[in-house]
C-alpha cells in the first residue's frame, strides 16, 4: 500500500522546511498519536523495523536470563529476538485451527528456568489471550506478543494488542499497513513507555545521563509521513481484503483436500492480512509443492509461509524441544501451507487466476 504520491510530496516539503528528520521529529510524534487513536491503546513507541521492538520489549521488561516458551510456527525473527537476548527458546506446538500456540502445551514447558511466554497472533488470528494470561499469572511468568500480523484485530471492540505486558507490531512493506519499514511496542503505562524510548535512542535519558544499554531503533520523520498518508487508507484497504478473502472462501470451500482456517467469531475483526490453505495430497491428488510450482509457472506467486519451521534452522535445531515429534501439528501445517495473493490491488481477474488454477 502506497500514500498518494501528491500527498507525500508535500509532507516532504514541510519536513525539508522544518529541517528536523529524525530524533522524535513532528511527524515522528503525530503518528504515535494517530496510530494510538486508530489502535484503540494506550500508548505506543514507533520503530525502524519491526525486529528491534521484540529485541527492545525484553530488555524494558529486565529479562536477562532463562526460557521463553515460543511457538517455531512464525517469522525466523521471533525465534531471533530471544536468541539476541541471551535467552533460549522453547518450543511447544500449535492449535490445527488457528496456527497459533497451544495453551494446552504451555504448562509442561514450564521449568524452573522459564521467565518469558511469547505467542504470535498467527496470520492476524488472535491467540487465546485469556487461556496464556492465567497461565502466566499462576507461574509469574512475562507474556510478550508478537503481534506483527494483528494490525487493528480486535475482539468485542477491544485492540488484541492490550494483551500481555507488551505487543510488538512490524509495519514492513508487505504488512496490512507499512511504513515501508517500521514497527512498534504497545505498552500499557506512560512509565514503559518512557523506558522504551530511552531503549530505542541508545539508551539516552538526557543529554549527559545514559539508563541502560539501548540501541539505535528509532523511525525518521519520512517514514512518519509516509505512515501518517497510509494509515487513512488502511480501512479501505482492509475492506478490499475482506472482499477477496470472501472470493477465496466461497470457491474453495467444496474442494476436496484443500483445508481453510475457520473464519474469525462474531465480535472479532480481523485484518486479512493472510489467507492460507493446507493441501492434502492424499485427497488433492497433488502435493504443495506441486500446486505452489504449478501456481508459480503462471506468474502466481504464492508463499510457503510458513515453511520451513523456525525450529528446523541451523542455529535452533538441537535444541530438545525442536524435535519433530514435539511438534507434531506444526510440522504438518509448514508442509502443507500455501498463503495464496493477498493485497488490496487484487481484482476479480487476478482472483480468478488463482481459484482456476487450484480448482482445475
Amino acid at each position: 500500500m502506497l500514500p498518494d504520491l501528491d500527498e507525500f510530496n508535500e509532507l516532504l516539503a514541510d519536513i525539508w522546511k522544518r529541517r528536523w528528520i529524525t530524533n522524535n521529529g513532528y511527524y515522528h510524534q503525530e503518528l504515535e498519536k494517530a496510530l494510538a487513536e486508530y489502535l484503540k491503546v494506550p500508548y505506543i513507541s514507533l520503530f525502524t523495523n519491526g525486529t528491534l521492538p521484540i529485541i527492545t520489549a525484553f530488555q524494558a521488561l529486565d529479562i536477562k536470563e532463562g526460557e521463553v516458551i515460543t511457538t517455531p510456527y512464525s517469522f525466523v525473527a521471533t525465534t531471533h529476538s530471544i536468541w539476541w537476548n541471551g535467552l533460549k527458546p522453547v518450543f511447544i506446538d500449535v492449535d490445527r485451527n488457528t496456527c497459533n500456540m497451544d495453551p494446552l502445551k504451555i504448562e509442561n514447558a514450564i521449568t524452573d528456568n522459564t521467565v518469558a511466554i511469547m505467542p504470535v497472533h498467527c496470520y492476524g488470528i488472535p491467540c487465546d489471550i485469556i487461556a496464556i494470561k492465567e497461565i502466566a499469572d499462576k507461574y509469574d511468568l512475562k507474556v510478550i506478543y508478537d503481534a506483527a500480523h494483528a494490525f487493528g484485530v480486535e475482539i468485542d471492540g477491544e485492540s488484541v494488542l492490550k494483551a500481555g505486558e507488551v505487543s510488538t507490531l512490524s509495519f514492513h512493506a508487505t504488512k496490512v499497513y507499512n511504513t515501508v519499514e517500521g514497527g512498534a511496542i504497545v505498552m500499557k503505562d506512560p512509565e514503559m513507555k518512557k523506558k522504551i524510548d530511552y531503549l530505542k535512542n541508545f539508551g539516552f535519558q538526557n543529554e549527559v545521563t545514559v539508563v541502560g544499554p539501548g540501541i539505535n531503533s528509532k523511525m525518521d520523520e519520512i517514514r512518519a509521513a509516509y505512515g501518517l498518508l497510509n494509515l487513512k487508507k488502511v480501512d479501505d484497504a482492509i475492506a478490499s481484503r475482506k472482499n477477496v478473502a470472501e472470493k477465496y472462501r466461497n470457491a474453495l470451500k467444496n474442494v476436496r483436500g484443500i483445508r481453510m482456517l475457520p473464519e474469525l467469531p462474531g465480535g472479532a475483526r480481523s485484518n486479512y492480512s493472510y489467507f492460507p490453505i493446507f493441501v492434502d495430497e492424499s485427497e488433492y491428488g497433488i502435493s504443495r509443492d506441486e500446486l505452489y510450482f504449478r501456481m508459480k509457472e503462471r506468474n502466481v506467486l504464492g508463499r510457503r509461509y510458513f515453511y520451513p519451521l523456525i525450529s528446523s534452522f541451523g542455529p535452533y535445531s538441537s535444541l530438545p524441544s525442536a524435535s519433530s515429534d514435539n511438534l507434531p501439528v506444526a510440522n504438518e501445517l509448514a508442509d502443507t501451507v500455501i498463503c495464496l495473493p493477498m493485497h488490496h490491488m487484487l481484482d476479480n481477474d487476478d482472483v480468478e487466476r488463482v481459484i482456476d488454477i487450484i480448482v482445475r
